[in-house]
């Protein structure tokens, strides 16, 4: 049985964790402070454990505090899953499909993929929320997303299924002012004494642990002066005179005046957008998905891609 109220006391702690603050917490509540901070005391009380240090300045998480709130924010993220599955239930939908998606799938595969797949199945509720690729794997196996488009290639694991939706070849990143600037391909080995700025293995471990491969097999390893959240961040990052890096060749049309962006000698292949889903979980939202999904890939790859 839900316990409503531990659920109330959760949503109130998440409020205040994100603000900082029990009057901007209670303002975005809609409800007054002094009723906020009786609950936070109640929750409190109940795990026996102090949640926040309160101060003039604010309500700062204790390091229980902040131990819990991951949790507490996906317990409370699921909790909204559910009314909101409910919700459409009621009002006649047939099912919903979680997608989790990195940035640039966001902007170059989600689009056309949702507008066909609202067009043919109006009624299917698609919640859709930012992941990394690091993520992709771990959430569907814990069923937190149905269907994960992200930077994935190689073996993904047994109960673990994808498609390759976009390819691109690998170039360099290098300031205007850099003394290979001028050159029409470049050379792998030629780069090996740069300062890189990498895309974060974290964020991407198999496309990061990819690019190490590629520089090792041409006689270096790669000084790596910072890491980054995404390929366009690498961009900008080489822009403010910080390195350069190796990028997907498409990343030309995002460059500014003073970054240029140079083809490899060396052709090297990497996959930027991959769908993934989990084989052991029975969803029929997500077998529509999919059907929906192959048809475009096989559309898409007679025109080329995407």
């Amino acid at each position: 049985m839900i316990n409503f109220r531990l659920v109330r006391h959760l949503w109130l702690f998440l409020a205040v964790a994100e603000e900082q603050h029990f009057g901007r917490a209670a303002k975005r509540l809609g409800m007054s402070q002094p009723p906020l901070t009786e609950q936070i005391q109640v929750l409190e009380h109940s795990l026996k454990a102090q949640l926040f240090v309160r101060s003039r300045h604010g309500a700062q998480l204790t390091p229980i505090g902040q131990a819990i709130l991951p949790a507490v924010r996906k317990f409370v993220d699921q909790m909204e899953q559910l009314e909101l599955a409910v919700r459409e239930a009621s009002a006649g939908q047939t099912g919903t499909l979680t997608i989790g998606a990195i940035s640039s799938a966001m902007v170059e595969i989600l689009p056309p993929y949702l507008d066909r797949l609202r067009a043919l199945h109006p009624r299917l509720t698609i919640a859709v929320r930012e992941i990394d690729s690091a993520e992709a794997i771990p959430s569907l196996i814990d069923g937190d997303v149905d269907l994960a488009f992200a930077r994935l290639q190689g073996e993904l694991g047994e109960s673990i299924d994808s498609i390759t939706l976009a390819n691109d070849r690998l170039a360099v990143a290098l300031p205007v002012s850099h003394r290979l600037a001028g050159s029409t391909r470049i050379k792998l080995r030629s780069l090996a004494d740069e300062a890189f700025i990498m895309f974060a293995r974290r964020v991407s471990p198999v496309y990061f642990d990819g690019i190490i491969a590629v520089c090792r097999e041409h006689g270096f390893s790669p000084r790596i002066l910072h890491e980054v959240r995404s390929v366009a961040a690498q961009v900008a990052f080489v822009g403010c005179g910080q390195g350069i890096a190796l990028v997907p060749s498409g990343l030309r049309r995002l460059a500014p005046e003073n970054v240029v962006i140079k083809a490899l000698a060396e052709k090297v292949d990497v996959v930027t957008n991959a769908a993934a889903w989990s084989t052991s979980r029975v969803n029929p939202s997500l077998t529509i998905a999919l059907e929906v999904l192959r048809d475009q890939v096989r559309q898409r790859a007679s025109k080329g891609g995407w």
